[in-house]
């Protein structure tokens, strides 16, 4: 059966199960016993869509998929860094982390590679929803109102400062309220204690707050709006325009222009063994018809609706899954070896400055990084994307 844990804390951390290696045989595909997978809190997208894929598992192998919910990117994937979990259900933090940058360049950070599995990007998008009560319907018009950020996920933060850019908004321009997790954000959105939170259309929260009092919009994000698209990707260059046609008070009758990128993207640790990986990635695709309606976004994991040549690497488990589905081909395996060694420079360079004697001061420490990181990618002719 699928176990709902509550939030977890360090106690409650180290009492989580350890993958097994003994199979359980089902076709072709063998799986651990007991799966440990993290998401977002209970109820959104991520935590949904990893349920119905946990209860697919159980059913045909007999695998029992713990569901674990955190409320930001650091909480997600502290189990995977403690072997304590073997995939997270994760959004952009997951090119946050792997860049070293935000959060994730803290000294007990560093960049961390993470390769994908499989993602979902389907009829939903990813934007700021606005409570309705406070009369916006256009980004530009969030100046001065009250934008809700979730403490230690800087997938959400960016996510907001990305969509803000759309209407030439900087932080500055608005009244930042931090939260402890997105729930607490959502929730916040609810009891008027801020004006407008990210988040995917089809997460459980953002149809809550639809119904509330305060109800919710979505302003739009046009594609034709060739400006705010060009500052937006300044922002958070892993967005893409999408017609939104499902998620909160959105329909294919009332569709909305708005922007996206693969939500939930399962991933695991590069370091994980290529077989586990396999097994779990194939178990996905040759059962896709078993969970695919199981909660809304869930139809995006197909083999072929794969993103192609993102910003995070595929683990070789999930490439040789994919191309036993047909679904991969040799442009995508040179910007996968590519992004790969993009992997290793970074980590290279956190070795090379961790032995620079660097600051003790945290922001200290975060500036000496970030120049350091820089001058790495630099040198080997890669892209910063953090200038």
């Amino acid at each position: 059966m699928i176990r709902r844990l509550m939030p977890f804390t360090p106690a409650a951390l180290a009492a989580i199960w350890l993958i097994v290696t003994v199979p359980a045989l089902a076709e072709d595909v063998k799986l651990p016993p007991t799966i440990a997978i993290t998401a977002y809190d209970t109820g959104t997208a991520g935590f949904n869509i990893a349920v119905g894929v946990g209860k697919m598992m159980k059913d045909k192998y007999g695998t029992d998929v713990r569901v674990l919910p955190a409320g930001n990117d650091v909480a997600r994937l502290a189990p995977l860094r403690a072997k304590r979990a073997i995939s997270s259900a994760m959004g952009s933090g997951t090119y946050f982390a792997q860049e070293g940058v935000f959060e994730f360049g803290a000294r007990e950070w560093g960049p961390q590679a993470l390769q994908l599995l499989l993602s979902s990007v389907d009829c939903n998008a990813g934007s700021l929803g606005v409570a309705a009560d406070v009369g916006v319907t256009e980004i530009r018009q969030l100046k001065g109102k009250r934008v809700g950020f979730v403490v230690g996920s800087p997938a959400l933060n960016q996510n907001s400062l990305a969509v803000l850019a759309f209407g030439d908004l900087k932080q500055s321009d608005v009244r930042i309220v931090e939260f402890a997790s997105y729930g607490a954000m959502w929730k916040g959105l609810i009891n008027n204690d801020t004006d407008a939170a990210f988040g995917t259309t089809i997460t459980g929260p953002a149809k809550e707050a639809e119904t509330s009092p305060r109800g919710l919009v979505w302003p739009p994000l046009p594609a034709k709006d060739t400006a705010g698209w060009e500052r937006m990707k300044k922002v958070g260059s892993f967005f893409f325009p999408q017609l939104a046609t499902c998620g909160a008070g959105i329909s294919p009758e009332k569709p909305i222009e708005l922007g996206n990128y693969p939500y939930p993207i399962f991933v695991a640790y590069a370091s994980q063994p290529e077989d586990q990986i396999y097994a779990i990635t194939r178990a996905m695709i040759v059962n896709y018809d078993a969970y695919k309606d199981s909660a809304p976004g869930a139809g995006g994991l197909a083999a072929n609706r794969q993103t192609r040549n993102w910003v995070v690497p595929v683990h070789p488990g999930a490439v040789k899954a994919l191309k036993e589905a047909g679904q991969w081909s040799a442009a995508q395996e040179a910007h996968n070896t590519a992004l790969i060694k993009r992997q290793e420079v970074l980590a290279a360079a956190w070795a090379d400055y961790g032995k620079s004697n660097p600051p003790s001061d945290d922001k200290a420490f975060l500036e000496g990084w970030m120049k350091a990181r820089g001058a790495a990618l630099a040198k080997t002719n890669m892209p910063n994307g953090f200038d």
